[in-house]
């Protein structure tokens, strides 16, 4: 489907950033949009994990709903703050780690095999997507689960890791917390002052995990990796992600720019409210899977 036959769509079932309470509706208008042969890129956020059990950073107003998370800069250069993120890290990774995927993975990845979904940019760092079966996936803030030296580039697994930092600090097995976004925790003890951090097996440099931190950007070569998909499709899919961070936000402003079709649901606003051809509240992974399920899609 070409941009033209996409706006004529549009045109024909719904006004511009059309929103409303009605899923009846809501449902006709995504299938009148997303067709059998329409070519969607997926941009996912939190949103399409939270049903997993994994926190999310925003409360649906935008604001945050707990600190601001450990900045990439205060990761290299506060060793105090390094040590209070490993051990909480530490508490939260299990949890994290057993997590499995929600409605939202799997209805994306139906839509993926009805040859819908062309390919999926999530802002989550927890491979749910991939655990789901999603063939086509450009983890934009990398993921949780390796760990790498950011000296050498040395790698390992972050469950490796997990057991590295347990025998070091085995008092950290006695420690709980509420679990937090990406794998944290809420955890508030005195100890972490006596914390061992493992070093790089290699060359005994800094370990970090293999994820884009707050204040990070994102590699030049990952973003047009998924600016590519994004140029291929004819309409971006925001599912589950308020917007607020630049990062997510530029391909809704690069569609924009380019006149696709934007269609975003999520529970709450998002940063991309007026530039959405269509907005849909509520639980991404419900929709979604009302969608996937439509036979035949229209």
């Amino acid at each position: 489907m070409t941009n033209a036959q996409v706006t004529d769509t549009i045109n024909s079932h719904l006004t511009p950033a059309t929103s409303t309470t009605d899923s009846d509706v809501h449902d006709q208008q995504l299938a009148a949009l997303i067709s059998k042969d329409t070519r969607v890129m997926v941009l996912s956020g939190a949103g399409c994990s939270t049903a997993s059990g994994l926190g999310d950073y925003r409360d649906k107003n935008g604001q945050w709903k707990r600190a601001q998370p450990i900045t990439g800069r205060s990761f290299r250069e506060d060793t105090a703050a390094r040590h209070r993120y490993w051990a909480r890290s530490s508490v939260g990774w299990p949890v994290f780690d057993a997590a499995t995927p929600a409605m939202a993975h799997t209805a994306i990845r139906q839509l993926e095999q009805q040859q819908i979904v062309e390919s999926v940019v999530t802002q989550n760092v927890d491979g749910l997507h991939q655990k789901a079966g999603q063939q086509i996936v450009t983890d934009l803030h990398g993921v949780l689960s390796s760990v790498s030296c950011i000296d050498c580039g040395a790698s390992t697994t972050r469950n490796h890791y997990q057991q590295l930092l347990l025998d070091s600090n085995p008092w950290l097995c006695e420690l709980t917390a509420d679990h937090a976004p990406d794998g944290d925790a809420d955890l508030h003890s005195e100890q972490l002052e006596e914390l061992t951090v493992p070093d790089c097996f290699a060359c005994n440099g800094l370990m970090k995990p293999d994820v884009v931190f707050f204040g990070e950007n994102v590699p030049k070569e990952r973003v047009e990796q998924a600016m590519e998909h994004l140029r291929q499709a004819d309409l971006l899919l925001v599912a589950g992600s308020s917007l607020m961070v630049f990062s997510g936000f530029r391909f809704c402003r690069d569609a924009h720019q380019r006149g696709q079709a934007i269609v975003i649901v999520n529970d709450g606003i998002t940063r991309a409210d007026d530039l959405a051809t269509l907005k849909v509240g509520g639980d991404c992974g419900e929709r979604l899977n009302r969608l996937a399920r439509r036979s035949p899609l229209m």
